[in-house]
């Protein structure tokens, strides 16, 4: 009974559908004279810059430079090298300890990560030693 339901007309897929018209349809509706109703799409086939382009550029052009980073501190380094290696630890052993990657750990200590204090409470715990934390920068007042 389910193949008495099914429909077999053949379904033809084109790789161009067919579109409103463009301009010469709207002409010959014009002469036909038909109703015709045309919208005007703002900002479509502009030169408009939009999204991550315009932060871009807008950053380009900031006089300020980019905005500062905080940077891990030469002392949060020393501190997290010195209480790692107080129980003789290696990097590996530090991640592994709290469920980061290796490569994590080394950033922290070469200084190229952005300290994220979840991390750094994370570290304090398995290290047993309280940690530097980087100090907040207050921006400038105009």
């Amino acid at each position: 009974r389910m193949a008495a339901a099914q429909d077999w007309e053949s379904v033809t897929w084109s790789k161009n559908p067919a579109r409103g018209g463009g301009e010469s349809g709207v002409q010959a509706a014009r002469q036909k004279g038909a109703d015709i109703e045309t919208v005007k799409k703002f900002g479509a086939g502009n030169k408009q810059v939009s999204g991550a382009v315009a932060d871009a550029r807008k950053l380009e052009n900031d006089e300020d430079g980019p905005p500062q980073l905080p940077e891990v501190t030469l002392e949060l380094k020393l501190a997290i090298q010195k209480a790692r290696q107080a129980k003789k630890w290696t990097q590996k052993d530090l991640a592994g300890a709290i469920n980061e990657k290796p490569s994590v750990i080394n950033d922290y200590e070469s200084g190229k990560a952005i300290p994220n204090p979840q991390i750094l409470v994370k570290m304090e715990r398995a290290l047993g030693a309280k940690l530097p934390r980087p100090k907040k920068k207050k921006p400038a007042a105009e």
